[in-house]
């Protein structure tokens, strides 16, 4: 079986530029496009939210959907995603065209028929993906991605006649899509489904965990969070299911956009630089001083935080920190939104030091180039971290990265000590415990290095030397597609 021969569904929630809330938006933009160039039949299939319609160019209707006692009517749009990629939009007014965000209404509540929304959703992937789909092209996989398709494979399941694989796909298992139990006769599952066998979830209803049960495989965004998600306490719950799946989940790392991330051509940097020009970075950070009005000072290492300002981030230990950083010395800077009590204390923080913290709450995407290009070291404190794409992105413009050693940081932040310096793969900064000393420590390590000029060369070479462009994880992707496919064969055995 080749890779022109096998037909994919990519049912996603987010796709960058269209809609994005987070990492799941740039996945589901950059994997397609590069299953595409490996020259599998893939298709984006996408709510059909306020923000997504507005920015459809070229879209036609394909079919039209009626409505069932649970679910409201939907037209299917076909349009040009990224990357060329084909587009299927669930123009759903009733659940979709709405103000706020995909799953939270402008003032940061969730939608109350959640449920139904993305209940609605997944039963239009599985839809597709049967026999009977309007679009005249026979899915042979499946891929779902996190809790908001999650009802999918168990939709698939319940049809006699589905022949689809699927695989899910999850990015963060913090998120689980749970609800009461009351709306599982709603969305159309059987009242036996409700079980530890199924659906059911600590007494509620979790759309992930019945992703996790039905799914015919299951990956994750890092091969280290994939080991971690099997026990406690990032199984959140679900480390028993996880464990008993083990031999169909994989880990799979995610990749970077090397050409928007690329030092060597980024128009959104002061000035451009690869590791043939590593001194023109100073001027980077000549910039950023400048921007955001820190004492202009080559010598004193800047240190860096884009984040979504949340716990799971470790921006406590930050915040905990934050002196004794400033005292070593050094200066700070932060981009990011979220927990509005660790957006009080980062504003506070910076209007206590002027000149050496500077804390802008919000996202920019020109602001968070510039910082990449210009900061000298880039602190990822994570409590758990299934994949992180900042320590990429900071590897590969130079900035090494301090980093707690969980899920996706594992997998590409090599701790600087002296075997590895010797072989040339370290790269970064590593420390174990989720505590303030711990990044401390490891601050302290990195500026040991940082006064080490020879040191911190061979750091900012060996990570921008790391190849973490899709290619590799999509090649791991067809791996998984076409053993599914196969199995799904009539003759397979």
């Amino acid at each position: 079986m080749t890779a022109e021969s096998i037909r994919v569904l990519f049912a996603t929630s987010e796709c960058a530029p269209l809609i994005k809330t987070g990492g799941l938006a740039d996945v589901s933009s950059a994997l397609p496009a590069a299953l595409t160039r490996l020259g599998v039949d893939i298709r984006v299939l996408l709510p059909g939210y306020r923000a997504v319609m507005g920015r459809l160019s070229g879209a036609r209707e394909v079919a039209r959907l009626a409505a069932t006692p649970r679910f409201p009517h939907a037209r299917l749009l076909l349009a040009e995603g990224p990357g060329g990629v084909p587009l299927v939009v669930v123009d759903c007014p009733e659940l979709y065209d709405r103000p706020g965000g995909p799953y939270q209404d402008p003032s940061g509540a969730d939608w109350p028929d959640n449920a139904l929304r993305f209940g609605q959703f997944s039963r239009v992937a599985a839809e597709l993906s049967g026999v009977r789909s309007p679009l005249g092209w026979q899915v042979q996989v499946l891929h779902c991605n996190d809790w908001q398709t999650g009802l999918a494979p168990a939709y698939l399941r319940l049809d006699p006649d589905a022949t689809a694989a699927t695989l899910l796909t999850i990015h963060n298992l913090a998120f689980q899509g749970v609800f009461p139990p009351q709306v599982v006769p709603q969305l159309g599952l059987p009242p036996e489904s409700f079980s530890p066998a199924g659906v059911e979830y600590y007494g509620q209803m979790s759309f992930l965990k019945a992703a996790i049960r039905f799914a015919d495989a299951v990956s994750t965004v890092s091969p280290t969070y994939a080991e971690e998600i099997q026990r406690e306490p990032l199984g959140m719950g679900l480390q028993g299911l996880l464990a008993e799946r083990r031999g169909d989940l994989e880990g799979i790392l995610n990749g970077i956009d090397i050409e928007a991330w690329n030092p060597e051509r980024d128009p959104l940097i002061a000035r451009r630089f690869g590791i043939r020009s590593l001194d023109s970075k100073r001027d980077n950070k000549w910039a950023v001083q400048q921007r955001f009005g820190l004492t202009q000072d080559s010598d004193v290492p800047l240190l860096a935080v884009i984040s979504r300002l949340a716990y799971q981030k470790g921006i406590d230990l930050v915040l905990e920190a934050a002196e004794a950083l400033l005292a070593l010395p050094s200066q700070l800077v932060v981009l990011g939104k979220g927990d509005r009590d660790y957006e009080t204390r980062l504003l506070a923080l910076a209007a206590r030091h002027r000149d050496r913290v500077a804390v802008m709450v919000g996202f920019n995407e020109e602001l968070a180039h510039l910082i990449e290009a210009g900061a000298d070291m880039f602190l990822m404190p994570s409590r758990y971290e299934p994949c992180g794409m900042n320590q990429m992105y900071s590897l590969h413009y130079g900035t090494i990265p301090v980093v707690r050693a969980t899920g996706g940081l594992v997998d590409s932040v090599v701790n600087c000590k002296p075997e590895t310096l010797s072989s040339g793969t370290a790269n970064g900064f590593v420390f174990d415990v989720a505590s303030t000393e711990a990044l401390l420590g490891a601050v302290s390590r990195a500026l040991e290095g940082y006064r080490n000029p020879g040191i911190w060369r061979a750091l900012q070479v060996a990570g921008m030397r790391r190849d973490f462009n899709w290619d590799a994880s999509a090649r791991r992707y067809l791996a998984i597609y076409t053993r599914l496919a196969k199995a799904q064969e009539p003759n397979s055995e």
